[in-house]
């Protein structure tokens, strides 16, 4: 990796560490110069502005969530996809929170983000319904197509908006990943009537993995 790489790289996991910890509107381009100990010249150097950092990194999660939220090629889904899918999930909130904490203000504050956060949002309203429509034919989930096209959207609402509930009802201080797996439970809990009985078993034993006591 070249100097110029390296640095580059530094800044966008120096950024994505302060923003996921103070949050973006607290972090400024010379905060994060100075955490690097490098001059806000060198900064813009290779970003111009905080903007094209927060793009840069949008550009990571994205890539993220699309390399997961995906159909397997060649066979029928399993409940192992399942438990695939969400822990993928709860790692890529985790690492990207500050993405669903500040995403209403990130978003006004940018129109080209905010434009592909829509088809980002798009696409992927489709793959999950192609995927809970998997379920379906694999014989784990039992739904008509107007109930996985409404479960997809009540899916997708929970998991962009779980991080600003929790800022706005915890008492606690700072997120943590148990508090988002706390979401991914509730993700998981929106398919409980819709499961077939021969798959109770394996479904009942995910839940239970996943189940985390909330405080408020």
């Amino acid at each position: 990796m070249s100097p110029k790489s390296k640095t580059r790289d530094r800044i966008l996991q120096a950024s994505l560490e302060l923003f996921n910890a103070q949050g973006e509107r607290s972090v400024t381009t010379n905060h994060i110069a100075a955490h690097l100990t490098i001059s806000p010249g060198n900064l813009y150097y290779h970003f111009r502005n905080k903007q094209m950092i927060i793009a840069e990194l949008f550009d990571r999660y994205e890539a993220g969530v699309d390399g997961f939220l995906q159909l397997p090629e060649g066979r029928a889904l399993t409940i192992d996809d399942k438990t695939a899918y969400l822990e993928a999930l709860l790692s890529v909130m985790w690492d990207y929170r500050f993405l669903h904490r500040d995403l209403e203000h990130l978003l006004s504050n940018d129109d080209q983000l905010a434009e592909r956060y829509r088809l980002f949002a798009k696409r992927h309203l489709v793959s999950a319904q192609r995927i809970y429509q998997g379920f379906v034919e694999a014989g784990i989930l039992d739904m008509t197509p107007p109930q996985v096209e409404a479960l997809s959207v009540n899916a997708w609402i929970i998991m962009t908006s779980w991080v600003r509930f929790l800022c706005t009802v915890s008492s606690a201080t700072a997120l943590s990943e148990t508090m988002l797996q706390r979401g991914i439970y509730q993700l998981l809990m929106l398919e409980d009537g819709f499961v077939v009985p021969q798959a109770r078993g394996a479904f009942e034993a995910l839940q239970q993995r996943l189940s985390v006591t909330l405080h408020f």
